[in-house]
């Protein structure tokens, strides 16, 4: 359970968040997005217990973070922006070190180690992490948040500055937790079409405050709505042209939108009945990209 009640963060006159509240009683992924400033990564280290708030409540688990910061650092894996690591170090003596400090005995970080290694497909060899490319230096990063563990994970861009391919298994790596449905993770990402696929829940951050906060389904509801896209071939396109909303024509085929069903299926009769033939129908659901150029900065 988390509960945020009027988080205020106020440096020297400007407010990196204001007055932010939520609850959240389930495991799951929840995404936090919003411009560059909004508060995103300000939010994760008070969520995090790494910076106190200027003012307002929280409480993670029972835990309150403010009073009590430390309380929550064993159930807590974070990871920030920027993997720094001890680079003179190899990768199982780098996890061997992270586990000694949370208390691990040598065969638990030996099992944990080795299940991480294993489920990152993360394979050094006896590299220096200084060595590694920056792809594997962050799932060094991501297994180190996890040595431990824990049930509560804060993310700060995990897939920033990566290649496609390493993204998208970072990506499945995170969906593969969330079925296992025993950790809550925190996810802030610039990559919006990573967070419409792993995450459960979305909060929009604009100026520090909370300004959307829902499933995609939610947000589509408050922010947008379906269109469709009729790809379809006719002789005269001026006998149904009033029930499209836009179309183009490329070489004998037209590529007509509408934004209601009872258009699309006005549209759709009128095709067939003067002759023409409809290729295909797609609907299109408002993106976050959509979303966030809609709320502005």
């Amino acid at each position: 359970m988390i509960k945020a009640r009027s988080i205020v963060k106020d440096y020297n006159g400007f407010h990196a968040l204001d007055g932010a509240s939520f609850e959240r009683d389930d495991t799951g992924i929840f995404g936090i997005i919003g411009h560059n400033g909004a508060g995103k990564t300000t939010l994760l280290k008070i969520m995090s217990g790494l910076i106190a708030p200027t003012s307002g409540e929280l409480e993670i688990g029972g835990i309150d973070v403010i009073k009590n910061p430390d309380a929550l650092k064993e159930r807590l894996g974070y990871l920030p922006e920027e993997s720094r690591l001890y680079e003179t170090m190899n990768v199982k003596g780098y996890l061997s070190f992270f586990g000694e400090i949370y208390g691990l005995s040598p065969d638990k970080i030996k099992e944990r180690s080795d299940t991480l290694l294993d489920r990152l497909n993360l394979d050094a060899g006896n590299k220096k992490l200084g060595e590694l490319s920056k792809g594997m230096k962050r799932k060094v990063a991501i297994a180190r948040s996890l040595i431990h563990d824990p049930s509560f994970l804060v993310y700060d861009e995990p897939t920033s500055g990566l290649d496609p391919m390493t993204s998208r298994y970072i990506s499945e790596f995170l969906m593969s937790m969330k079925k296992e449905n025993k950790k809550t993770i925190l996810l802030s990402a610039h990559n919006l079409y990573q967070v419409e696929e792993v995450c459960d829940q979305i909060m929009i951050l604009q100026r520090g405050r909370i300004v959307a906060l829902g499933s995609m389904d939610e947000l589509r509801d408050e922010y947008g709505s379906i269109s469709y896209s009729v790809e379809f071939m006719a002789d005269d396109v001026k006998e149904f042209e009033e029930c499209m909303d836009h179309y183009d024509r490329v070489g004998d085929v037209y590529l007509g939108t509408v934004t209601d069903i009872e258009s699309l299926n006005m549209l759709t009769e009128r095709i067939t009945s003067s002759g023409g033939r409809v290729k295909k129908i797609e609907s299109h659901y408002p993106s976050l990209e959509d979303m966030l150029v809609q709320i502005g900065d």
